[in-house]
């Protein structure tokens, strides 16, 4: 009797201990996404030199899930180093992972694009299938691929011409998942003192000012946004803004974008937070919730190295349908686990 008595205390114990959890979800980890697919949690983050993908039910657990390398870059081609915010998408039966890479050279960063014909990520080979650019073909990286109203789009970080000093965030229709349909359309800038925290000129870090990345679409109720990740990111100052659409169906009008004035997310001295940024989203498994997949550092000046850690927490919505997001919760904050 005992021994059963034993099992069940140790049995509940444990279930009460899932319920909840504290970030980060991972020791390191930049620019995590996730895809949630047929009950599982697709989950990737920045490696550098490879694209891994985690497969888990419950993404506050990613520490334990399985993981696989889906590819690594074969050796001197224009796509080697640099592998940066690779995410995984499922369209029309068929996965992608679209990512930034380049020769070792910061200036060539381009998007590039992976095909796998199974359904199951963890199955088939994940071919790759070339660069996938707008016809300028200017320095892109942080792609991100959604559809609105069964039309695909990409949506990026770049440069206006062929020298660093200023990223933006471009959009372009595709034709399909391999392909962008013509040029890019500006829809963002940095503008605001807060998104230009961080001017470097040294040996070591290209001369960089005014950052706009990591930008990610977000869809509610009708409502269509892009959150994206401003200033540097190896400043305290990484923060995330919001682009709100006002437009009719051309998202390819920049005058139909609004920025907010002010950060909807940023540095938190008080939970010791700090350079929280480039972003994802997802739902809980229930579809009732909506939650935030970000990276941040745990002390001051740990700026964009390996002590970047993927967090999540849940999110909520104003009166007038507009994310918010709230306050990056401290690493001793219990927070319930996404329902089920």
């Amino acid at each position: 009797m005992k021994k059963y008595l034993f099992l069940f205390l140790f049995t509940t114990i444990s279930f009460a201990q899932q319920k909840t959890f504290t970030n980060p979800i991972l020791p390191a980890g930049a620019d995590p996404y996730s895809t949630y697919y047929k009950g599982y949690y697709y989950y990737t983050n920045t490696l550098g030199n490879k694209l891994v993908l985690w497969k888990a039910k419950d993404l506050s657990d990613i520490k334990n899930a399985e993981s696989k390398v889906i590819w690594a870059p074969p050796k001197n081609t224009n796509y080697s180093a640099e592998i940066w915010a690779p995410e995984f998408h499922i369209i029309n039966g068929k996965w992608y992972c679209y990512f930034a890479a380049d020769n070792g050279d910061n200036n060539n960063h381009r998007m590039y694009v992976l095909e796998n014909k199974s359904s199951d990520p963890f199955k088939g080979n994940f071919k790759f299938k070339g660069k996938i650019a707008a016809k300028t073909d200017k320095w892109a990286i942080d792609g991100n691929v959604f559809e609105h109203k069964k039309q695909l789009y990409m949506i990026w970080a770049g440069w206006e011409g062929d020298t660093n000093g200023q990223q933006n965030i471009y959009i372009a229709k595709m034709k399909n998942p391999l392909e962008i349909d013509g040029d890019r359309v500006m829809i963002a800038a940095p503008t605001y003192d807060w998104e230009t925290h961080g001017a470097l000129h040294d040996d070591v870090n290209p001369p960089q000012v005014n950052v706009n990345e990591g930008p990610q679409f977000l869809e509610r109720n009708g409502k269509i946004f892009i959150v994206f990740s401003a200033s540097g990111c190896w400043t305290d100052f990484y923060a995330l803004g919001l682009l709100a659409f006002n437009g009719g169906d051309n998202l390819l009008d920049p005058y139909a974008w609004k920025k907010s004035p002010e950060p909807i997310f940023k540095q938190s001295e008080k939970n010791k937070v700090y350079a929280p940024g480039h972003n994802s989203f997802f739902k809980s498994p229930d579809g009732k919730e909506d939650w935030i997949l970000y990276h941040a550092n745990s002390n001051p000046g740990e700026g964009c190295g390996n002590k970047r850690s993927p967090r999540m927490q849940r999110i909520d919505w104003d009166i007038n349908g507009y994310p918010v997001l709230g306050e990056p919760v401290s690493e001793e904050t219990k927070l319930a686990i996404p329902s089920k």
